[in-house]
């Protein structure tokens, strides 16, 4: 019994410590949403766009695009659903996963949320001719957060998940001549992470007790039909003392931060005067979790029970697990028509698939470590846009996009109901004086519905599909001194 429940909470804990990252508004949980301007054109041109001081963060060498010493601050509000529907959940019993009856609760709630997005830059050009620049900028890259209601029917399975990574970096960029600029940046990475989970001890316990039972039958030389019975016998025997499935629902919470470092390399070349190409990379950030704290709520009849039969597990404890956030490079290409148009092009690359394919969780207390396998696969994001300057005053953006998600319907769950989805962007710009302007951006996501097939630790299952939905709107200033 005790390596059956070794298993599943150590399973349980993984899930919850793994999926530390979730799903907002580029694939899977990575962000985009760091600049108002580029909203208004689904980020087209990111990191070759005149006059955008995000080109900080996302490609430092494109910051000799910018127009002297200025100050920029965004702010998005991302609007984000996930609704279950046309649902089945039912408990697992010896039959096998699915096979008992239906679980008790309602479908959650909407998961989403309305969430702010800050982000904030510097820049000063310095040295002869103003040819090397230094720029600082306050990003969140990554993001997630959903919680339904404690008690709905997919609670074995999540019910809160929460992650914020927010960047300060420094770059530099040096202007070879007018045509070709190098540069670098490093940034400091904050992650925290908090999630919870319930835990069915009712099934649990009975499960492996019923296993242990038919086991010990097999031993003194039982046929397995005899075997099967013996199980049976002792599923009825822990389901009179109270034990079976739903009978017994405790509670899980994790919670870890951790501070990492990483870089940002970037290429702009300018063939024309009217024409930049863009190249930059971000590099991985690998957030090694030892200080995390897993905390567990455990009914009364359970907790006696384990006291007994598994010492040292389902107690409060520490824990450690590495979450690496992916790499991306970035393809981006500006070019002005004439004087009211210019249009611009990104194709992004994710490497998801390196960095989030499997996630090592280790407790410390008597509780074995768990591998969680998530296979997620690498994703491209591409964008077309375009600016037309209507006075001297106003400009206007639209823009569309498609988005990739790393998961598949092998490895969704109620954490992260992704999808692949199309954008549709709008965006104004108003330059009331010559040092400062306002941006606005609008966002509509067009999505599908991704249907989810999951199996708990205790054998419980959980089907159905998710209506998911998202509309962004950002807002900067920039001032320029």
């Amino acid at each position: 019994m005790h390596s059956q429940i070794n298993r599943f909470t150590a399973l349980a804990f993984g899930v919850a410590a793994a999926l530390a990252c979730g799903h907002v508004h580029a694939a899977a949980f990575q962000l985009k949403e760091n600049s108002a301007k580029g909203l208004g054109r689904a980020f087209a041109g990111s990191a070759s766009a005149w006059g955008d001081a995000s080109v900080i963060a996302t490609n430092p060498a494109s910051m000799r695009l910018l127009d002297g010493r200025q100050f920029q601050a965004d702010l998005s509000a991302i609007s984000f659903s996930a609704e279950i529907k046309d649902y089945t959940a039912r408990y697992g019993s010896l039959a096998g996963p699915g096979t008992g009856g239906p679980i008790s609760g309602g479908d959650g709630g909407d998961a989403g949320m309305i969430a702010p997005v800050p982000a904030a830059y510097f820049h000063v050009p310095f040295g002869e001719n103003e040819n090397m620049h230094f720029g600082m900028s306050l990003t969140v890259p990554f993001g997630f957060k959903t919680e339904y209601d404690a008690d709905w029917v997919g609670r074995y399975h999540g019910i809160k998940t929460d992650l914020k990574a927010i960047d300060l970096g420094a770059s530099f960029s040096y202007d070879i001549n007018p045509y070709l600029s190098f540069g670098a940046s490093v940034f400091v990475e904050r992650l925290t992470i908090e999630l919870s989970t319930a835990i069915d001890f009712g099934a649990a316990i009975n499960g492996a007790a019923a296993q242990q039972a038919a086991a010990e039958a097999l031993r003194v030389g039982a046929t397995p039909a005899m075997a099967a019975q013996a199980a049976q016998n002792m599923s009825l025997q822990m389901a009179r003392m109270g034990f079976y499935p739903g009978s017994a629902d405790g509670r899980m919470v994790i919670s870890g931060d951790n501070n990492a470092v990483g870089y940002v390399l970037g290429l702009t070349a300018s063939p024309t005067e009217n024409t930049n190409i863009a190249l930059s990379y971000r590099s991985k950030v690998e957030h090694k979790i030892t200080g995390g704290d897993a905390e567990f709520d455990v009914p009364a009849n359970a907790a006696a029970f384990l006291a007994q039969t598994a010492p040292g597990q389902y107690v409060d404890t520490s824990g450690r697990a590495t979450v690496t956030l992916p790499a991306s490079a970035v393809l981006s290409v500006t070019h002005k028509v004439n004087d009211r148009w210019t249009v611009m092009g990104d194709v992004a690359r994710t490497a998801w698939a390196s960095a989030f394919d499997r996630v090592v969780v280790d407790l410390a207390s008597n509780q074995d470590d768990a591998v969680l396998e998530f296979s997620y696969n690498d994703t491209t994001f591409a964008s077309l846009g375009a600016e037309y300057r209507l006075s001297d005053t106003v400009t206007l953006r639209g823009g569309v996009a498609y988005d990739e998600t790393p998961t598949s319907y092998a490895h969704r769950d109620v954490r992260v109901p992704d999808v692949t989805r199309k954008w549709l962007s709008f965006g104004i710009g108003w330059t009331p004086k010559a040092n400062v302007e306002y941006n606005f951006g609008y966002t509509h996501l067009f999505t599908n519905e991704p249907a989810i097939s999951l199996v708990s630790p205790t054998n419980s299952t959980l089907q159905g599909k998710y209506d998911v939905g998202g509309d962004i709107l950002a807002a900067s200033i920039n001032y320029k001194f």
